[in-house]
């Protein structure tokens, strides 16, 4: 455990570094480096990479990460590469893609927007990630969560297979396990013991509503996809069908990102 825990954590380091990179050369494209700046990287014999071909494959990694360790602040990370509620293209709506697009917006003759407008977006991003990172390093931060999120998305990616191939029930059944563990180890997190041996999760998602982890809107939500997973578990009832039991399977991945 300690192992693959310094192994996410130089990873997570390599990656920061990469960004503060790529921030550098970016800066570098549009006139925005400061001559400071371009002496230290000289001196150090730094050469930066090329932001246009080199940004998605970073995006790509540190999206990752965010998912997992601060799921809260996912949408602002993807907003500020790509806007897609936006209805027009201004300072403040363009984005990293645009600037990946060489794209340069004018109105009446003068430029709105163009790829220097993009430099504060990546440093949004950047500061996101190094937040990640300062919550990774921190003591109340369960390395668990991190492992977990990666055997879980397994889990589910095996139960959509299943579904998707008329093992119904079977689908249903891998993704309430998925759904059984995780409100668990929520519980253990927030310090909450059932009574019962072996809890269920309508216990599970009970202790959690009185506890105030959980709105009623998400208890009602995660009651609903108890009652799918009973439908998979219990023969007696009726078959689930296969709409039912994919919903669930989206339902639980949801779950997992947002209850903590």
């Amino acid at each position: 455990m300690a192992s693959k825990f310094d192994d996410l954590k130089k990873e997570l380091a390599t990656l920061v570094g990469s960004g503060d990179l790529l921030y550098y050369a970016m800066a570098d494209d549009v006139g925005k480096l400061g001559e400071t700046a371009k002496k230290q990287l000289k001196e150090h014999k730094i050469e930066l990479p090329n932001f246009d071909t080199g940004y998605e494959t970073w995006y790509s990694e540190a999206l990752r990460v965010v998912k997992q360790v601060l799921p809260d602040r996912i949408d602002d990370f993807v907003k500020q590469y790509k806007n897609e509620k936006r209805k027009e293209i201004d300072f403040l709506t363009y984005s990293i893609s645009d600037a990946l697009l060489g794209l340069t917006t004018r109105r009446y003759g003068e430029v709105v927007a163009e790829k220097a407008s993009a430099l504060p977006k990546f440093q949004v991003q950047l500061a996101i990630l190094k937040s990640a990172q300062k919550r990774f390093d921190s003591a109340l931060f369960d390395i668990q969560d991190v492992l977990q999120a990666d055997i879980f998305d397994s889990e589910l990616d095996a139960a959509t297979s299943l579904t998707k191939n008329g093992f119904v029930r079977a689908g249903g059944a891998v993704a309430g396990v998925v759904l059984e563990k995780h409100l668990g180890h929520v519980c253990d997190q927030h310090g909450l013991k059932s009574k019962k041996s072996h809890p269920t999760i309508a216990d599970y998602y009970q202790m959690l509503k009185e506890a105030n982890v959980i709105d009623t809107a998400k208890w009602r939500f995660i009651q609903h996809l108890g009652d799918i997973r009973n439908l998979c578990d219990h023969g007696k009832d009726r078959e689930p069908t296969k709409d039912e039991v994919l919903e669930m399977i989206v339902g639980v991945e949801k779950m997992v990102k947002t209850v903590f």
